[in-house]
């Protein structure tokens, strides 16, 4: 069984509130930069991008349903505020029913809200954005093969990104409060993913942002914090496991073996796709050339 090295899954934090607007303006429209006054899905359909879903066991405990469309609105409501996603809604039923605005306010927002974290002179950390994408050659293949090639690859890409989320629920994500002191297994994350054709120069690279919201429910109903750095410290099996079930699908199904690439001098290799000329190998990487 091949091994594979990291490099293929990044991540980066998200924090501040006003975060929500470059993933808005520039992520959930392709890592480019949406029109001023643009609505996002008219947006979207013009550039001849998907839409972005939501992924996550957590969805249940805020009535959304796996796979079902990430809206500007709820960008802004869970990845700027941490509320709900129907926030406006629940607000609003709360105030009919004679409810004060603040206390209405409080019982949308997921876990310690915003304000307090800031009053405290500390930095809120509302998400982790995964990035995930194939090995260079599979990248070579999708974009330069036929159309069954690309179907397989990308369908192979959506189920290795299932995997390895479904993986970080099972075996990683832990949420903590008393300052870290105590912590809980944390089953059920709630995740935006968002898939992209090309990179910022608009080379070809088939990559998703998963966006993980920094908040889950323990079972008494409660919202609390990830242990990010437990997230932290497991990318790299993260990683393993996107690229080896994604790379024995499309092989599988394509009939195509691997190889080794030696990538950084004494750390494991990348299997890449036998056959596929080491010179197109790093062609999509435009940025690593300009540094």
């Amino acid at each position: 069984m091949p091994v594979f090295a990291a490099g293929i899954v990044s991540a980066s934090k998200v924090q501040r509130r006003n975060a929500w607007r470059y993933y808005v303006r520039g992520v959930a429209f392709g890592d480019g930069r949406r029109p001023v006054g643009q609505a996002l899905k008219d947006a979207q359909e013009m550039a001849g991008l998907a839409p972005g879903v939501w992924r996550g066991r957590g969805l249940v405990a805020l009535g959304l349903t796996d796979g079902r469309l990430v809206t500007e609105r709820q960008i802004e409501l869970v990845f700027g505020e941490s509320r709900h996603p129907d926030a406006d809604r629940l607000e609003r039923v709360l105030l009919d029913d004679g409810v004060d605005p603040a206390t209405a306010r409080r019982a949308t927002v997921l876990g310690q809200p915003i304000e307090e974290i800031e009053h405290r002179k500390q930095t809120p950390l509302i998400a982790l954005d995964f990035v995930f994408r194939p090995q260079a050659s599979l990248v070579v293949l999708w974009a330069l093969g036929d159309e069954r090639m690309r179907r397989v690859i990308e369908q192979a890409h959506e189920r290795a990104v299932a995997a390895a989320l479904c993986w970080l629920e099972d075996e990683v994500a832990q949420t903590r409060w008393a300052s870290g002191r105590q912590r809980a297994k944390a089953p059920a994350l709630v995740v935006a993913a968002f898939r992209h054709y090309n990179n910022r120069n608009g080379f070809p690279l088939l990559h998703e942002h998963c966006l993980i919201l920094n908040r889950v429910q323990r079972p008494d109903g409660s919202w609390y914090a990830l242990d990010t750095v437990r997230l932290y410290k497991n990318i790299v099996a993260a990683d393993s496991l996107y690229a080896l079930e994604m790379t024995t699908e499309v092989c599988e199904e394509l009939g195509l073996a691997t190889v080794p690439r030696e990538v950084t001098p004494g750390l494991r290799p990348v299997m890449e796709i036998a056959g596929i000329d080491r010179r197109l190998i790093g062609w999509q990487s435009t940025r690593r050339q300009q540094i």
